[in-house]
């Protein structure tokens, strides 16, 4: 019950207790007055009476009397007069049961009033004539009464709903200050750091306001540090520490989560390849001098936004990389053959004519990044054998004649479902080993039972307008198995960006939520960090969705460079999971420590928990446990 209910409760009470007191004693004390005036009228009346008839009672049987008393008593407020002698013999006598409609029955029968009588003598000389018995009638009381009872009664009642209502204004002006206080308590607690403006009028509550805003006002500023200090560590954990381009893990998570493959993309392989001899040659620093005006080149190269978008990295030790979307054939080659003679000029500087060779190969949506690597090696051994500082495009149309070989395989196996689903990476409790989620994987297997690539047929069912109904049909296959299986934890569903944004997906998913709300309870809708930072208004819109029919949304492959803290704040998922990047060897480096306890910290305060995924050196699993991660998967 709340608060206002008590407090409202209490003084209706107090006031009701107080009014019938009063009200009680007051009725008692009108019906006592009532009384004694009633005693007092009868004692004049019955006095005047018998002065008046002084003169008439030595002949009793004279008119005159009985026309004055009829006179006094036709005026109504009287039950009995009577007149006897001295001898009690009743000479007149006059009665009325005269009774009042306005007073119930139950009324007279609550207050009883006596009927006050007094009595006169009347004197004839210095003798008694008789004496004159006068009666009041109680019911004139009882009208008076029961008119000042019932006029109380109303007052007190307004006067009591009047109260109540000043009150209720009172209580709803104080309690609101309370209210604001849990609401931002509440708000806190979920990761918004609110503040109460105005502060409220009542001393001891804004004195609490006060003490909520300075709390709230602290840790926004520890969350502001935490977040700052995560973009610096994360900034670290990205970028080679030499070159100051991206590292190869980055490069991994750009070519499977950020490639548009309907647009031409390109990678672009680049190995320093007189590094052995000048590190023979050469002192350290000046090998690094040659390194990063290496990738200084590399780097301007990214800045040419009109014909192309490029990202440059470092793979490792004298292996570079560029990874080129939106461009022509004609802009690639004007491309790597201005980086040709750029590095042609750089290695005449150090006396090395001889000092890279650039192998490009085209990105298709059938690519792994095994295979492209592979393309992309076998460009660069090409270009070796043309002269120095070549490049050579790989131009082979192989993957373009399998698109239509890959575009009726997945048409046919999403339309037939001939596609099975398993479930893979469990993860479990590191502090209770429990299993938390299972994640649902789709098997496919092509005509001759071998299996199938998932990530060039998701590509590919993207581009042909398949991916919604293989979304459908994928949540349908796993709402079945959780229904059918009594199990406790729960099950994480990969969703695409494309049903993520389409209405009628979302108009389907929620009939189905409503179809199967116990199973739905244990879903977790997997997002890919990548595809969020694109669309961040969209998934939220999603996320609010999933959250209303209780069920839970993990963001995936989640790294240094996915988005900042304040932007998971405004999500609100209900788990993170780490990119491999960032948990494999973290027992052994400091700079991942650091990051994911930030992380950690940060997370929770927002409530939100932290997964890693595949886990498997022992070190490794003991140091995210002391951070504190929830679960793992190995």
């Amino acid at each position: 019950m709340s608060l206002s209910k008590q407090l409202l409760i209490l003084v209706s009470a107090l006031f009701l207790l107080i009014f019938s007191l009063n009200f009680i004693l007051s009725v008692k004390n009108i019906r006592d007055y009532l009384q004694g005036e009633a005693k007092i009228h009868a004692q004049d009346t019955a006095t005047s009476l018998g002065l008046s008839l002084t003169p008439y009672i030595t002949n009793p049987q004279d008119p005159s009397i009985k026309v004055m008393i009829s006179a006094i008593f036709d005026m109504g407020y009287y039950k009995e007069i009577r007149l006897v002698d001295t001898n009690t013999i009743e000479l007149i006598s006059l009665k009325s049961e005269k009774h009042f409609a306005e007073v119930p029955s139950w009324f007279i029968d609550f207050l009883p009033i006596r009927a006050a009588t007094a009595t006169s003598e009347i004197n004839s000389g210095w003798q008694i004539g008789g004496v004159i018995h006068v009666t009041v009638n109680p019911n004139y009381a009882y009208l008076k009464l029961y008119t000042q009872v019932k006029t109380s009664f109303y007052y007190s009642l307004a006067a009591f709903v009047v109260s109540i209502f000043i009150l209720w204004l009172a209580l709803r002006l104080t309690l609101a200050s309370l209210k604001k206080i849990d609401q931002m308590a509440l708000a806190v607690a979920d990761g918004n750091f609110v503040t109460i403006e105005p502060l409220p009028w009542t001393g001891e509550v804004r004195n609490v306001a006060k003490s909520m805003n300075l709390m709230s006002h602290k840790i926004q500023s520890t969350f502001n540090t935490l977040n700052t200090q995560l973009e610096t560590l994360g900034s670290g954990l990205l970028r080679d520490d030499l070159t100051g381009l991206y590292k190869k893990s980055v490069f991994e998570s750009d070519l499977y989560d950020g490639q548009d493959h309907s647009k031409a993309s390109f990678l672009i392989l680049l190995k320093f390849d007189s590094i052995s001899e000048l590190s023979k040659l050469k002192d350290r620093q000046i090998i690094d001098s040659y390194i990063q005006s290496f990738a200084a080149i590399l780097q301007s190269a990214t800045q040419d936004t009109d014909h192309f978008k490029a990202k440059a990295y470092r793979f490792y030790g004298a292996e570079f990389a560029l990874l080129v979307s939106e461009s022509d054939s004609n802009a690639l080659e004007s491309l790597v053959s201005q980086l040709s003679r750029q590095f042609a000029e750089l290695g005449q500087s150090y006396h090395y004519p001889d000092l890279v060779h650039i192998g490009v190969a085209p990105i298709y949506s059938t690519c792994t990044l095994e295979t492209l690597l592979r393309a992309a090696n076998e460009a660069y051994e090409q270009a070796k054998l043309i002269g120095p500082n070549r490049y050579f495009i790989r131009t082979s149309d192989v993957a373009a004649r399998d698109m239509a070989e890959w575009t009726a395989l997945v048409k046919d196996c999403i339309e037939n479902r001939r596609f099975s689903v398993s479930y893979i990476n469990r993860t479990h409790n590191l502090a209770t080993t429990d299993l938390l989620i299972e994640e649902a994987a789709i098997d496919i297997v092509d005509n001759e039972t071998k299996p199938i690539a998932i990530a060039p047929f998701i590509a590919i069912a993207e581009n042909i307008g398949k991916i919604i109904e293989l979304d459908k049909n994928m949540l349908t296959l796993v709402l079945q198995h959780i229904s059918t299986q009594n199990q406790q934890h729960a099950v994480a569903i990969n969703l695409s960006t494309q049903s993520i944004k389409d209405a009628y997906f979302r108009l389907w998913l929620t009939r189905q939520i409503l179809k199967h709300p116990a199973a739905t309870k244990r879903l977790v809708f997997c997002l890919s960090a990548y595809a969020i930072s694109k669309d961040i208004e969209a998934y939220q819109e999603f996320i609010e969705l999933i959250h209303q029919w209780n069920c839970k949304v993990m963001i995936k492959r989640f790294e240094s460079a996915s988005f900042a803290a304040d932007i998971l704040q405004k999500l609100k998922p209900d788990y993170i999971r780490l990119a491999l990047a960032l948990t494999n060897g973290i027992g052994s480096s400091r700079p991942k420590q650091e990051f994911v306890q930030t992380l950690h910290t940060l997370a929770g305060l927002m409530g939100i928990q932290i997964l890693a995924e595949d886990v498997k050196d022992e070190n490794d699993l003991r140091q995210l446990k002391t951070i504190g991660i929830l679960g793992a998967n190995s």
